[in-house]
């Protein structure tokens, strides 16, 4: 793990999330801008994550796939939803994802086109803060706390990097481990350290979207739960790009920290930031809120926050070395910014 945030996801991530993935830490505090003044405040815990409060609701699901995108197809078939151009427009888009993926009639064929609309119009609400009381006032009363919650982790994560990367970084997408491998993980890893599992499944998702992203660099963190050399002898049992043995030794070292009486301090552990601390525990109380928040996060894809716009990479995608974003736009156009 190391102690210094770097470009990130995303998530998303991620981004994830904003940019790339952050690493996790253990030593010396990062250098960071203070959180921005807003209206929602991340949850602080010690034990399990706060979950967001969701009324319970019987409002009826559109379990169709969202409309087809207008952007050329990726290599692997896969389109690019298309976040709306205005705040009324958006939280339509944010109430179809979220009532998709928070009801069991949906087809599961449809949940990645679902989870993806979903991030895109996060990510726009993201790169467009002042429209977040516009949005919220369109999003029907009990959504409002999980929209309130998307704003807390994005702003935050927009903390931890300020300057826009020239180059896309020497990356593998891959597809993850199904959910219910993921979650099997997840529930082991907690059985066995006590970190209780919506924790383990935000940090899989900030640090690497799921186990999606695979940097190809021998140097640095490394794995879908990102751990640095040393820290990963300590605590990493087997394979450090297992995601099993990953996320095992996340709970192990978690706990180490301080999880799970103190989950802040323990989150402050694996990265030295405040920013990151909240994020996680927005995206961790969501889960922790309704089960199936984790359907939508496990299908959100890699997107890149570059210095010429928010880049998609989907599976596939591969640079054996650090590529000019420009240079990666004209071999790869389905990954434009939608104009």
């Amino acid at each position: 793990m190391r102690s210094r945030a770097v470009t990130r996801i995303v998530v998303l991530i991620a981004a994830l999330v904003v940019g790339a993935p952050v690493a996790c830490a253990g030593g010396e505090r990062p250098t960071v801008a203070s959180a921005p003044d807003t209206s929602v405040t991340a949850p602080s815990t010690t034990g399990g994550p706060a979950a967001t409060t969701v009324p319970t609701t019987t409002t009826t699901t559109t379990t169709t796939a969202p409309p087809a995108v207008t952007l050329p197809p990726a290599p692997n078939g896969r389109g690019r939803p298309v976040a709306a151009d205005d705040p009324v427009g958006l939280a339509d888009q944010i109430t179809r994802a979220e009532r998709a993926i928070r009801d069991p009639a949906t087809d599961p064929t449809t949940l990645p086109a679902w989870g993806h609309l979903q991030q895109v119009a996060y990510r726009k609400l993201g790169a467009n803060p002042d429209w977040a009381d516009a949005v919220l006032a369109a999003t029907p009363a009990d959504l409002q706390p999980v929209v309130q919650a998307h704003v807390t982790a994005r702003s935050e994560l927009a903390e931890l990097h300020t300057a826009l990367p020239g180059n896309v970084p020497a990356w593998e997408i891959q597809a993850p481990r199904p959910p219910e491998e993921l979650l099997g993980y997840y529930r082991e890893a907690e059985a066995a350290s006590g970190i209780p599992w919506p924790y383990l499944a935000a940090i899989n998702l900030v640090e690497t979207a799921m186990g999606r992203i695979r940097g190809l660099s021998i140097a640095g963190a490394q794995g879908p739960m990102q751990f640095m050399p040393a820290t990963w002898d300590a605590y990493g049992e087997g394979d450090v790009n297992e995601p099993r043995d990953a996320i095992l030794a996340a709970g192990r070292y978690l706990d180490a920290r301080g999880g799970p009486e103190d989950m802040d301090r323990a989150l402050y552990g694996y990265n030295n930031s405040d920013h990151y601390v909240a994020a996680v525990q927005a995206y961790a109380g969501l889960i922790a809120a309704d089960e199936r928040a984790f359907l939508g996060f496990h299908h959100w894809e890699v997107h890149y926050r570059s210095e010429l716009g928010d880049l998609w990479l989907p599976v596939g995608t591969r640079n054996e070395q650090p590529v000019p974003v420009a240079d990666f736009l004209a071999a790869n156009t389905w990954s434009a910014p939608p104009v």
